[in-house]
């Protein structure tokens, strides 16, 4: 008697079905997610917010946990030997990657003195190019003979608004970095799970017409960092204003992060309410100069912070702010924020600006190298009793 083997086939003719379906499934969805899942947390992140004050500056080190290190800004002229300093402290000895996050002097004025003192193996900027044009020489005299450029006197570059950026350039060609423009999106891993996205300026660029409403062009084209770790992330803002935080609202990415690196020193012009709702940080970085006559940080920014019930720490008031963390939510030590000093000082009292920093008032860039002037005695007489 035959057994019949209908039944047995349309089993496996399911089975069929199912395993192709799963296995489509798995290409489609699982397959993207498992090479694009977050690396797991292997050890001790660093983030190292330098005081490069009291005049206004932004300088960022991130080590990671295989020791893979990151500069982001370097101050104005003559902080190079305060993070030289910091860089040594941290057992840094080389830079794999020096960010500079837009061409203002307060966050690449000290590049060139970092650049020539420790390799750098790869610079990233913004693309922006405000080096100083070298000057058509002169026609030669008909019949006059061209003197060996051996034997020419070597002339002087004459200084110029921009020369902090010709210092930066010069540097950047003596190292024999790698050099790269920041893209939008790229990642960039930083070892032991840490991984570092760009995520700003994106095309096209702000021009001065369109900051009427405030702001500066030059700062809103800033490059804006996001890093991930595990469950801990955190946002570098640069110097970027209301404008560029509403194109990055505006983008289908994740914005929410456990700590903020607060744009533009805390300026008016920039950490709008509606990004700080996206953002929803737990911690707020001000790095700012006790001496800066631009109102950093601006009494507004300070209570959209106390709003969201964010955690504020300030460079001016504070020194070098550190952020350690294992990368688990989990953990005892999820993340831990330390100050390299107490201060006596409100750090919800914001400062009264002496100039405007925004392209609509002529501002171009920071020049402030001394303290504030200080404040004359009133000549009001006392009222009479």
């Amino acid at each position: 008697m035959k057994r019949s083997t209908r039944g047995c086939g349309c089993a496996i003719a399911v089975l069929v079905l199912l395993l192709g379906a799963g296995t489509f499934a798995f290409v489609k969805w699982g397959l993207p997610w498992w090479r694009t899942r977050p690396p797991k947390p292997t050890g001790e992140l660093q983030v190292h917010v330098l005081d490069v004050g009291p005049i206004e500056g932004d300088s960022i080190l991130i080590v990671s946990p295989t020791g893979t290190s990151v500069l982001i800004d370097a101050g104005d002229a003559g902080k190079g030997k305060i993070i030289l300093d910091a860089l040594k402290r941290y057992k840094v000895e080389k830079l794999d990657y020096f960010i500079a996050t837009h061409p203002h002097p307060d966050h690449i004025g000290g590049a060139d003195e970092v650049m020539n003192a420790i390799k750098v193996a790869n610079v990233i900027d913004n693309g922006v190019d405000l080096s100083t044009p070298m000057p058509s020489p002169s026609p030669a005299k008909k019949g006059a003979k061209s003197a060996p450029t051996s034997i020419l006197p070597k002339t002087n570059k004459v200084k110029s608004v921009n020369s902090f950026f010709d210092e930066y350039k010069d540097a950047l060609h003596k190292t024999g970095a790698q050099y790269g423009k920041a893209e939008p999106g790229k990642k960039y891993d930083l070892g032991g799970g840490a991984i570092l996205t760009v995520l700003a300026p994106t095309q096209p660029f702000f021009t001065r017409d369109m900051m009427k409403g405030g702001g500066n062009d030059t700062n809103a084209n800033s490059i804006v960092l996001r890093l991930d770790y595990g469950d801990f992330s955190m946002l570098f803002m640069g110097d970027a204003e209301e404008q560029s935080e509403a194109r990055l609202v505006g983008k289908d990415q994740t914005l929410k992060a456990t700590v903020i690196k607060i744009g533009h020193h805390g300026s008016k012009y920039a950490t709008s309410e509606g990004f700080l709702k996206r953002v929803q940080p737990e911690a707020a970085i001000i790095s700012d100069g006790a001496w800066n006559r631009y109102g950093h940080p601006a009494q507004s920014v300070l209570d959209r912070l106390k709003a969201i019930n964010a955690k504020v720490y300030r460079t001016d008031l504070q020194g070098e702010i550190t952020i350690t963390t294992h990368g688990k939510a989990d953990s005892a030590k999820f993340y831990e924020i330390k100050s390299a000093k107490e201060t006596s000082e409100d750090v919800w009292t914001g400062r009264e600006g002496q100039k405007d920093d925004s392209s609509r008032s002529g501002f171009i860039a920071y020049g402030d190298f001394g303290p504030p002037p200080k404040q004359k005695p009133s000549t009001t007489k006392p009222p009479r009793h």
